[in-house]
Order: C-alpha cells, then sequence, then structure tokens
C-alpha cells in the first residue's frame, strides 16, 4: 500500500538538489510540504493533513542525516588537469567500427600528451581525441553512421593522490552534482582507478573548474 511516507520519499528522491537542501537542514520544511501536498493527496486520492507531510519530511530528513554519517568519506584532494581543443564523435556501433577500432590509435601521437577515449556503448560508440585530429578520425569512420559532433569541449580531469576512489560511493555523484548545480553541462565521463574526467563545452571550462578547485583544495590547474 502507498503511503504518504513513500510518496515523500519518491518526490524528493526526484528533485537531488531539494533532497540535498533537506538533508542539509537548509530548506524550510513547511514550505516543502506545501508544494507536495497537492501531489500527494492526488497520488492517494483523498485529502490529508498538512501535518502528515511535514513529518514525513522530517523523518526523511533524519534518514538522509543518519545515512550521510555511516557514508565513507573521501579525501579529494589532487590535481586538476585541463586539456583544451577537444572534440566527441558519437558513432553507431557496427561490425565493421569493432574491426577498424583495433587500429585507431594509430591516429593520434600519445608521447606527444594527445588525447584518444574510446567508449563502448550497447548500441554506440563516442570518440573523444583532439580536435587537430577530427578530420583525419572523418576519414577513418567513413562509411559509417555519425550521429553526432561536438566540437570546442575541454577535457576537464582530477587526478587523485587517494587511491580509494573506485571503493568509495558517491564521489561521481557528488562532482556532477555541484557541476550540475552551476549549470555545467557534461557530455562524457572517463573515470580510470585514480582520475576522473569530464567533457565539457569550453565556454563552461572555467565555470567548471572554479567548482572541482572547491572539491579538491588549493592545487594548482595544468593547461595543455
Amino acid at each position: 500500500m502507498v503511503s504518504i511516507s513513500h510518496l515523500v520519499k519518491k518526490m524528493v528522491s526526484e528533485q537531488p538538489f531539494v533532497e540535498e537542501a533537506l538533508g542539509n537542514g537548509i530548506i524550510s520544511v513547511a514550505g516543502l510540504s506545501e508544494k507536495l501536498l497537492p501531489k500527494i493527496e492526488q497520488e492517494l486520492g483523498k485529502k490529508i493533513k498538512h501535518s502528515a507531510v511535514v513529518m514525513a519530511l522530517r523523518r526523511y530528513a533524519e534518514e538522509i542525516s543518519e545515512h550521510r554519517k555511516i557514508t565513507k568519506k573521501f579525501n579529494y584532494i589532487g590535481e586538476i588537469l585541463m586539456k583544451t581543443g577537444i572534440c566527441d564523435f558519437t558513432i553507431v556501433k557496427s561490425p565493421g567500427l569493432l574491426s577498424r577500432l583495433r587500429t585507431i590509435y594509430n591516429l593520434v601521437n600519445f608521447e606527444r600528451g594527445d588525447t584518444l577515449n574510446v567508449i563502448l556503448g550497447n548500441n554506440e560508440v563516442s570518440i573523444i581525441i583532439n580536435e587537430k585530429y577530427s578530420q583525419k578520425l572523418a576519414r577513418f569512420l567513413s562509411g559509417e553512421k555519425i550521429l553526432n559532433k561536438e566540437h570546442e569541449l575541454v577535457a576537464l580531469t582530477i587526478i587523485f593522490t587517494a587511491d580509494d576512489f573506485l571503493h568509495t560511493p558517491g564521489v561521481i555523484f557528488n562532482a556532477v552534482s555541484r557541476l550540475a548545480w552551476e549549470n555545467v553541462n557534461i557530455y562524457e565521463i572517463v573515470s580510470t582507478m585514480t582520475e576522473l574526467t569530464f567533457i565539457l563545452s569550453k565556454k563552461d571550462s572555467m565555470k567548471a573548474y572554479n567548482v572541482l578547485q572547491e572539491l579538491i583544495g588549493k592545487q594548482k590547474i595544468r593547461n595543455i
């Protein structure tokens, strides 16, 4: 049976920023309950008391707070690396493309710091590469169905000094939510054991850097 408590959790969890504010105690529970009340009544098909929604919100806020106490903390200290002049191609995944990808790494020179990331999805493939190789990549993909091309991008990477990045829940979520709060759109996310890379529009690069800088502390940026 659907309860007021269940609906409150569902509606709040669908709004990450509201959930964050509720957990931090910086949102008016009474005000939020007034906004949720009509929707909850519609879902239940009956009138309910405002105080019941307030109580459910307070209990959920306590639950969020308790959960955070047992959540493993992560030390974001590290270095930020920014690579400019990046583009992103999205292609339909095909047997022919998969065969070609065996030789795609010949397109770039890793010794000179070139970028090439290949992300294989179920139906699509994303290729992140330096802008200077975009025409070369287009020729390489001749005959394949290119779904989208994004230019004037940057790759913003956090290189962590901590070695527990892979085993700490919420590390990526925390960074992504802060970027979303600043209205920074993320085209791709690439991660390894100690690195987390966001592919972003060039126009958002410094705003995104400032957000990530707050996470990792006063480290110097490296721009390539």
